[in-house]
Formats: C-alpha cells, sequence, structure tokens
C-alpha cells in the first residue's frame, strides 16, 4: 500500500511541477484523478475532472494522444478543425483523434464538468498549444 500511495505522490508531483495537467486557464480548472501506464507501450491514461465556467473555455490545442471525455453537467460547444461545432450536452461524450487540433468553450449559462480520459504517449506534455 505505502508504494502505491508513494507512486501517485510522485506522479502527482512530477504532474505538478511541469503545469501540464494541472495548470489552471481562466474559467478553467483541471484536477488530476489518476494516472496509470497502460497496455500499449509508452503510453498512459491520465485521467482528470474539468470544469469550464459560463463563457470560458479551452483555447485551441492537441493532445499526443486520444481524448476521450464525457460530459457530467452543463454542455460544451467542442471545436474539432475540418468539422462544424458540436454541442456537447451533459450525458453525451466526445472523442478527439491524437494530434487533432481543437477547443471547447462553455456557450451556456451554468459551469459545464466533465470526465476527460486522455491516452497520450508517456514524457510529451499533455496538451500543446495550436495556431
Amino acid at each position: 500500500m505505502q508504494h502505491r500511495v508513494l507512486k501517485w505522490s510522485l506522479a502527482l508531483a512530477a504532474l505538478a511541477a511541469a503545469g501540464g495537467l494541472l495548470a489552471q486557464a481562466g474559467g478553467l480548472t483541471r484536477t488530476l484523478v489518476g494516472r496509470e501506464d497502460v497496455s500499449i507501450p509508452g503510453r498512459e491514461a491520465v485521467v482528470a475532472k474539468v470544469e469550464i465556467a459560463p463563457g470560458s473555455g479551452a483555447p485551441r490545442h492537441t493532445h499526443p494522444g486520444d481524448e476521450i471525455s464525457y460530459v457530467t453537467e452543463g454542455q460544451v460547444e467542442v471545436q474539432i478543425d475540418g468539422q462544424p461545432p458540436r454541442i456537447v450536452k451533459a450525458g453525451e461524450s466526445f472523442v478527439i483523434p491524437a494530434g487533432t487540433v481543437h477547443g471547447a468553450h462553455n456557450k451556456g449559462d451554468t459551469p459545464a464538468r466533465l470526465i476527460g480520459v486522455y491516452v497520450v504517449e508517456k514524457g510529451k506534455p499533455l496538451a500543446t498549444p495550436a495556431p
């Protein structure tokens, strides 16, 4: 048990030090829920609770792996390059393929809450801003 607690503590510390997932943008908060290796060599799953305040969002960015998100409250407009914007409501999910430029915005009047799962390459930043 102590080994597992130490492993999680080190993972959280490394993530916080790097900024990565715990970095906060105006109106957007991410809280790490878990981080574990997956069966694909060189990849890991990062799980986070995400809250987007009304009128706020995540600017255009990419991930070094797939994003799978589930909206638990509210709604978000997901903008994926090359596709029309899509409204995703509570109880619905979306998938963003690795390397795809995208963003999300809460155009509602209540906070949007999501659970995001990112299956990404280890050692790379979780998100990279896109032009």
